[in-house]
């Protein structure tokens, strides 16, 4: 199991990391679905980015909805221009600033990250162990997660 988490975040950061060299580049969406208000809503598994949010919080959201690994966090973040390159989850619980964000909060603990931005739940994982349905993708999610055992942190200003 921790070989496959590895294998799969080592792809992700293969993938991204010309992205996020340039992480304000513009290999990222500079555009994508809107709701109106300050509240990211779920469509058909795409955010839609809240209107009111800062440029960075509907960068991420538009590009969380383009990629599903375990390097969507750094990912998303990257194009948000608030981490530079792909992060493990050990390196997100010294991320940015403690507690929770008013846009954007990153939940962590050694071997899992998740994200919740503009509201919505974006996470790798599915958090139910009793969930037995393996078609289940990393995506958002509307349902929140308990974040017992993860430490909150936020990046400065979001």
């Amino acid at each position: 199991m921790q070989s496959s988490r590895f294998l799969l975040f080592a792809v992700a950061t293969l993938v991204a990391a010309p992205q996020l060299a340039s992480a304000a580049g513009s290999s990222f969406p500079i555009t994508g679905p809107v709701i109106p208000g300050s509240q990211a809503a779920l469509r058909g598994g795409v955010a839609l980015a809240p209107a009111l949010a800062p440029t960075e919080v509907k960068r991420a959201t538009w590009t969380a909805n383009e990629l599903r690994c375990s390097g969507t966090i750094s990912y998303a973040l990257g194009a948000a221009g608030v981490v530079q390159s792909p992060m493990s989850s050990s390196d997100f619980r010294r991320f940015g600033a403690r507690g929770q964000g008013k846009w954007i909060t990153v939940y962590a603990r050694n071997g899992h990250t998740f994200a919740v931005i503009a509201g919505l739940r974006l996470d790798t994982t599915a958090w139910n162990t009793m969930r037995r349905d393996r078609t289940w993708a990393p995506r958002w999610q509307a349902t929140p997660r308990e974040p017992r055992g993860f430490e909150a942190r936020h990046p400065a200003g979001l």
